[in-house]
């Protein structure tokens, strides 16, 4: 695991991959100039650009630049009122093209490290038979994640109780209000022959199946069923040499859960995103007023104590919440065999409690070392993988292995 030196303070690749993600990036326009057509790099935000640190660790790249410039041209009040947190936004990372054939990842004038990019793919050029853009609907995360953001739209946050930090919630709530028809639930042959595609053509192996939280268990469940359903009948689970990963709303029966395993999920998420549960009913009202947090952990308990250790996990959004609830929700799941999940809060998104400031670098490192404590104590091994964009917890994982 590498080693850097940022601001005279040694950190590591994951501490670095933190940082990345949550300030984001200034990049050259000499680098997509040199390097979009021979690498997985696109000037469309959309496409979920990562870069890769010389050991492999894999992080999220924003470039905040194309970022600012999106957020202007989105001749929508409530976008441009974000504009004003643009001192908040501030980077002191770049990308910048050195040697005529190589990219360097600098702190303000220092260098940190070369970083290379995925191999390129025809992945975001597609369209489903049925005619459905790749782009905007899936990504590629990493070099082995076929994701689905948002499968059918959350009705917490057509209700109002949207999550303050979700760019997509926001956009279902905005389209409510302004009585815009939301979009129909993908299709689950989309969804397969999107998968298919990633297994055969990109060479990835997880898969992440996440939708809008709902407010009638019956039809989430009837969702997720067609889409388990689909990609046993196209893909086979026999031949997904990794994981599928499911996020759901807590359902009104553990039957439902029970049929999701069947279907071929490994993991169960029912993510809390918050401990501190008086910041949680601000932030996340939705998840607090309509599912309440006892449903949340209740299902989560049930997953757990039937399917064993680390098959329900619960993200935290980090940065968010004091170091200290942080850790008392993280202990909290993990002695009950509950993975906890670590994904970096992206300011940049939107804003939480009027800041867009994230945390500082000692805040990363204790949650490093306290989720590297964690997984090793109670045996809480994340998926295995080469990574995540925004996710931590199979870095800190890989941490773990080198105390």
């Amino acid at each position: 695991m590498n080693k850097y030196t940022i601001n005279g303070e040694s950190i590591d690749s994951v501490d670095l991959k933190c940082l990345v993600i949550s300030r984001g990036v200034k990049v050259e326009k000499s680098v997509y100039k040199m390097f979009s057509s021979e690498n997985r790099l696109n000037v469309n935000h959309l496409t979920c650009n990562c870069v890769i640190f010389s050991d492999g660790t894999i992080a999220q790249l924003t470039d905040m630049g194309f970022h600012l410039r999106y957020l202007t041209g989105i001749l929508s009040w409530d976008n441009l009122k974000l504009l004003r947190y643009a001192q908040q936004l501030e980077t002191p990372f770049s990308l910048k093209l050195v040697d005529t054939n190589k990219v360097a990842l600098m702190h303000k004038d220092d260098f940190v490290d070369f970083i290379t990019f995925p191999p390129p793919s025809d992945f975001y050029k597609q369209k489903t038979a049925a005619g459905l853009p790749y782009v905007g609907n899936s990504v590629i995360q990493g070099l082995d994640w076929v994701a689905f953001q948002c499968l059918w739209a959350c009705e917490y946050a057509t209700s109002g109780k949207a999550c303050e930090f979700c760019f997509s919630g926001d956009a279902f709530h905005n389209m409510v209000q302004k009585g815009k028809k939301l979009p129909q639930a993908i299709l689950a042959s989309d969804v397969a022959e999107i998968i298919e595609y990633g297994i055969k053509q990109v060479g990835t192996s997880n898969i992440q199946i996440t939708g809008g939280s709902t407010l009638d268990g019956k039809k989430e469940a009837n969702y997720i069923h067609s889409y388990l359903t689909e990609i046993n009948q196209r893909i086979g689970t026999a031949n997904i040499q990794g994981e599928i990963l499911l996020y759901i709303t807590p359902p009104e029966d553990t039957k439902m859960i029970d049929e999701y395993f069947d279907l071929g999920a490994n993991r169960i998420a029912c993510s809390l995103e918050l401990w501190d549960e008086e910041k949680a009913r601000l932030v996340t009202p939705g998840k607090i007023e309509i599912s309440t947090r006892q449903k949340y952990l209740d299902t989560l308990e049930y997953i757990a104590n039937k399917y064993g250790n680390a098959k329900a996990f619960s993200n935290f959004i980090i940065g968010l919440e004091d170091f200290e609830t942080l850790k008392e929700g993280t202990t909290e799941l993990a002695k009950r065999g509950i993975m906890p999940a670590a994904s970096i809060w992206m300011p940049m998104g939107r804003p939480v409690q009027n800041s867009m400031t994230p945390p500082d670098i000692s805040y990363y490192k204790r949650v490093k070392e306290w989720y590297a404590e964690l997984y090793q104590k109670y045996d809480l091994e994340p998926v295995d993988s080469r990574g995540l964009n925004v996710c931590i917890e199979r870095d800190i994982w890989n941490y773990s292995q080198l105390k």
